[in-house]
């Protein structure tokens, strides 16, 4: 059975749900959202998380902004599209203006597209409208918009 983040005698002690919050944040970045809800789970108080939270933010251990910025690279590197990524963020309860700079300040989407579609269909353009649209509903499904596909496949998706 796994040591419980918060014993039952430390529900409402700053220390002990400090030293829980920094065991998670060891491991990975966390939202304050996020971080606030795992710690309440484990059967912390409420007012003492809220305070505990508002430390490591001021001591910069917990920070929203880099969290978003690291969760689109990372989410950009492994060929998923703004779209997505910015879903993802929201059901994680990040703020929209904090997910649309995050956004806004990552990759050039259009050639993070074109990569995608060259790694996954190869070099050459898609030859056929079968074709351009099989590989527009992969890059729709991985998460980039109408102009990203558009610029990835070719900007003539009229029919041959």
């Amino acid at each position: 059975m796994a040591k419980p983040l918060i014993r039952p005698e430390g529900t409402a002690d700053p220390e002990a749900i400090r030293a829980a919050a920094l065991t998670l944040l060891a491991r990975r970045d966390w939202l304050t959202g996020e971080l606030g809800a795992r710690l309440h789970s484990a059967g912390g108080d409420s007012q003492a998380i809220a305070g505990v939270i508002a430390e490591l933010v001021q001591e910069r251990l917990l920070d929203d902004t880099r969290y978003a910025e690291r969760y689109v690279a990372s989410r950009a590197e492994r060929g998923q599209g703004p779209l997505r990524i910015a879903a993802d963020l929201a059901s994680l309860g990040a703020a929209r203006d904090l997910i649309e700079a995050a956004i806004e300040a990552g990759p050039d989407w259009r050639a993070v597209a074109s990569a995608v579609r060259r790694r996954k269909f190869g070099d050459g353009p898609p030859d056929s409208w079968a074709e351009k649209a099989r590989q527009a509903r992969f890059l729709q499904y991985r998460g980039f918009s109408s102009d990203h596909i558009r610029a990835a496949t070719g900007a003539d998706l009229e029919p041959d």
